[in-house]
């Protein structure tokens, strides 16, 4: 690169070497069962398994393992992993995200 010159390049992970992102269900704190059937112990890849996790869940996680896939960090947590909740409020499931080397 040319002295002076501006890299285009984005910050993290180079394209196409993002890392995997396990997702376990960690707790259930609600009083109901969850209605896609998730329960604490399921464990899903992030790539491999989006049919089979909940799309409320899905949703909210994302933002989360968007900034764990390119390197960031999220506060509150420790470094490469992640915990969020589904909106269900009668089932409340709570997730883990985690890079996976």
């Amino acid at each position: 690169m040319a002295e002076g010159a501006v890299s285009l390049k984005p910050a993290g992970a180079p394209r196409g070497k993002r890392p995997r992102i396990r997702i376990t269900c960690v707790d259930q704190l609600g009083e109901c069962r969850c209605h896609h059937g998730h329960k604490p112990g399921d464990v899903f890849d992030f790539d491999r398994d989006r049919g089979k996790l909940c799309p409320m869940a899905c949703h909210v996680g994302f933002p989360y393992i968007d900034i764990l896939r390119y390197g960031g960090a999220v506060p509150g947590n420790e470094a490469g992993t992640a915990k969020f909740c589904c909106p269900e409020v009668d089932t409340l499931n709570v997730f883990l995200a985690e890079v996976v080397e």
